[in-house]
C-alpha cells in the first residue's frame, strides 16, 4: 500500500447517488495492499466518454500517490472538474494525503476593480456543480460559490474541492467569482485550497469584530494575492449580529482589502429575536447604521437576500427601496431574480437625464472658467454634483449610457 495513506483505513466515498443526480457522479476508493488501480464505471455515456473519465479519475490516484485500489464510479454526466475533485475527496476519505490539482481550461479573466459593479449576487451551493455550469449565462454582477451556510457539515471538504476546481475549469462569463468561506477558523482551511485558484473575492460570514477581518487579510498576503500585487483578491465581511452592527464601522476599515459590507438579515434577525418581515422595519436601523459605516470607510454597501424567489414585485420593490437607502447592490438565491435586481439598482430615466443634464451643466461652466453652475434658474451646488457624477458612472457601469470612447458598455 501506498506510504502516504493511513494505518486504519477504510473505503472513502464522495458525491451524491440517485436516480435524479445530474452533472455530478459518485466515486468510491478502497485502499488494496497490491493488484495496481482497478476502476469499474457506470455511465450512460460510457461508449462516448468511458477512457475520459477513467483516465480523469486515475490521473487524481496517481497525483496523489494511490497504487493500489479498487474505484467504483457512477457518473451521472459529470465534467472533468468534478470527476476530479470527487475523486480526491473520496481518497483523502480512505486515508490518503495530498492534493490533486484542478484541471484548468478556462484563464481567470481580468483582474477585478475595487469600485466595479455589484448590484447582483447570485449564491451557488458548493456542493453542487450543476448549479455552477450555465450560473454565467444569467448574467449576474458576480456569483457565489458557497462553502458556508447552503453546505452539509459532512460536506465540507468535497465542496471545498469543486469550488477550487471550478475557479479553474467554469467560463462564469464575466461575473464576478466570490467565494464564501465558512466561519473562522474552518474558513482559513476553505482558503488554503481557494486561493491559489485566484478568486476575486473572498465573504467572511458572521463578522463580529474586526480582528476576524484582520486574520483573513493576513493570509491573503501570505499568499501574495493582496490589494498591492496585479490579481488582488478583494474582502466583503458580511454583519450578521448585533454586535457586528455595533462594530461595523471598524469592520469596514480593518483592512486594505475590503471593498465591500454586507448583511446578513435572516441571521441578524434571529439574533435580536424577532421574525424577519417582508417589509425589513426591524433590520432598519441595522441596514441604515450599515450603509453610513461603509460609506465613512469609503467602501460599498450590499444589502442581504430577498428570500421570496416567486414575490418579483416585492424584490424590486425592496431593491428601489435599499437603493435610495445607500446600498449599491443585494444577493439573490435564484436566477429569476437577477433582473429585477438590476432594474432596481439601476437609476430611472428620468434620474439619468437629470444627473446627466447637472454633469454638462458643470462641465461647461467649468470650461468657461466659471465658479458657479447652474440649470436653468437653479444653483447647482457642489454636492448636488458630485451625486449626479455617481448617478452618471453607475449607469455608464451598467450599460445604460456611452462611456467617454462613445461605445457601449
Amino acid at each position: 500500500m501506498a506510504g502516504n495513506v493511513k494505518d486504519h483505513v477504510a473505503r472513502g466515498t464522495a458525491g451524491p447517488t440517485g436516480d435524479d443526480v445530474r452533472s455530478d457522479l459518485s466515486v468510491s476508493v478502497e485502499p488494496r495492499s497490491s493488484g495496481g488501480v482497478t476502476t469499474v464505471l457506470s455511465s450512460k455515456v460510457e461508449v462516448m466518454y468511458g477512457e475520459s473519465i477513467r483516465r480523469g479519475v486515475e490521473d487524481v490516484l496517481q497525483t496523489l500517490g494511490v497504487e493500489h485500489a479498487h474505484v467504483d464510479v457512477d457518473d451521472k454526466g459529470a465534467l472533468p472538474f468534478v470527476v476530479a475533485a470527487r475523486t480526491e475527496a473520496a481518497a483523502r476519505r480512505a486515508g490518503f494525503a495530498g492534493s490533486a490539482p484542478p484541471p484548468r481550461s478556462v484563464a481567470p479573466g481580468e483582474p477585478s476593480p475595487r469600485d466595479r459593479l455589484r448590484r447582483s449576487r447570485l449564491y451557488l451551493p458548493g456542493s453542487q456543480p450543476k448549479l455552477f455550469i450555465n450560473a454565467g449565462l444569467h448574467r449576474p454582477d458576480a456569483v457565489i460559490l458557497d462553502l458556508e451556510d447552503s453546505v452539509h457539515p459532512d460536506e465540507k471538504d468535497t465542496a471545498r474541492l469543486l469550488v477550487r476546481n471550478a475557479l479553474a475549469a467554469v467560463d462564469f462569463r464575466g461575473a464576478e467569482r466570490m467565494v464564501r468561506i465558512n466561519q473562522l477558523p474552518l474558513g482559513l482551511e476553505d482558503l488554503e485550497e481557494i486561493l491559489p485558484q485566484q478568486p476575486d473575492l473572498i465573504l467572511i460570514p458572521k463578522v463580529e469584530r474586526p480582528e476576524q477581518v484582520e486574520e483573513v487579510h493576513a493570509r491573503l498576503s501570505e499568499g501574495g494575492p493582496g490589494p498591492g500585487s496585479e490579481r488582488p483578491v478583494w474582502l466583503m465581511p458580511i454583519i450578521e449580529s448585533a454586535l457586528g452592527v455595533e462594530n461595523a464601522f471598524a469592520i469596514a476599515s480593518a483592512a486594505e482589502s475590503v471593498v465591500a459590507l454586507t448583511i446578513g438579515l435572516e441571521d441578524y434577525t434571529a439574533d435580536i429575536g424577532v421574525p424577519r418581515s417582508a417589509e425589513g422595519t426591524e433590520s432598519a436601523y441595522a441596514r441604515a447604521r450599515l450603509v453610513n459605516a461603509a460609506h465613512e470607510a469609503g467602501v460599498q454597501a450590499i444589502d442581504s437576500v430577498f428570500s421570496d424567489v416567486a414575490d418579483m414585485e416585492g424584490l424590486l420593490g425592496w431593491a428601489q427601496a435599499s437603493r435610495a437607502l445607500g446600498f449599491e447592490g443585494m444577493g439573490c438565491i435564484h436566477p429569476r431574480q437577477i433582473q429585477p435586481i438590476h432594474v432596481g439598482f439601476s437609476p430611472t430615466k428620468e434620474e439619468l437625464d437629470k444627473a446627466l443634464r447637472i454633469v454638462a451643466a458643470f462641465e461647461e461652466a467649468r470650461a468657461k472658467g466659471l465658479g458657479v453652475v447652474s440649470l436653468g434658474t437653479k444653483m447647482i451646488d457642489p454636492p448636488v454634483v458630485l451625486r449626479a457624477r455617481r448617478v452618471v458612472d453607475q449607469a455608464r457601469a451598467a450599460g445604460l449610457v456611452a462611456d467617454e470612447t462613445g461605445g457601449e458598455r
